[in-house]
């Protein structure tokens, strides 16, 4: 018996090569929810719709929903908990637009020394040097002490909002996978 996708590259394939295949680009999906230029639950998405096409969607309609319910948190939660950060911490939007711009400079490589860090480096220090920035240049009404350390204060909280929503994203990546096997495993004969 054959695949949608064996069938397309002109070889037969089985149902156990393709699942493995699928589960390789998740883990990708995975490190993609920490790795900027890797897209993460996208991949997720992509790779549990090819199994869904290539079985006829012989996954349960439940868990089916709670992977989608899961990756569509997972691509919100990290712009949430930065956001979160930011409020808690009393940012304008001149610190939020900082950090916007700093993490777009960061990733890009474009700061001073960041060739060395890398994106991630590029992004979390981008976003606190932006936010630092921007919360600064906006809280001219503030003696200079006071304005440094309410800048301080915004582009922490920005930073462990990002680190925190990352973490989110990540379990709950991990989580959308594990559905994905535990809904699928038996059908193979894999389990028990």
């Amino acid at each position: 018996m054959g695949f949608l996708l064996g069938l397309s590259l002109g070889f037969p394939m089985d149902f156990t090569v393709l699942y493995w295949v699928l589960v390789g680009v998740m883990a990708l999906g995975v490190l993609g929810s920490v790795v900027p230029l890797i897209p993460g639950p996208s991949m997720i998405l992509v790779a549990i719709l090819i199994w869904c096409v290539a079985t006829n969607f012989s996954i349960a309609l439940g868990p089916l929903i709670l992977i989608f319910v899961t990756l569509i948190l997972s691509a919100g939660v990290e712009w949430l908990a930065g956001f979160w950060g930011a409020r808690r911490a009393g940012a304008s939007k001149w610190g939020q637009i900082g950090a916007v711009l700093g993490m777009t400079l960061g990733f890009l490589g474009l700061l001073p020394a960041l060739p060395v860090g890398g994106p991630i480096f590029g992004i979390l220090f981008g976003a606190v040097l932006g936010a630092f920035l921007g919360e600064f240049l906006h809280r001219r009404d503030l003696n200079f002490k006071e304005r440094a350390a309410l800048a301080l204060n915004v582009s922490v909280a920005i930073a462990v909002g990002s680190l925190v929503g990352n973490l989110l994203e990540v379990v709950l990546a991990i989580a959308a996978v594990g559905i994905f096997l535990w809904s699928t495993w038996p059908p193979l004969g894999l389990g028990a």
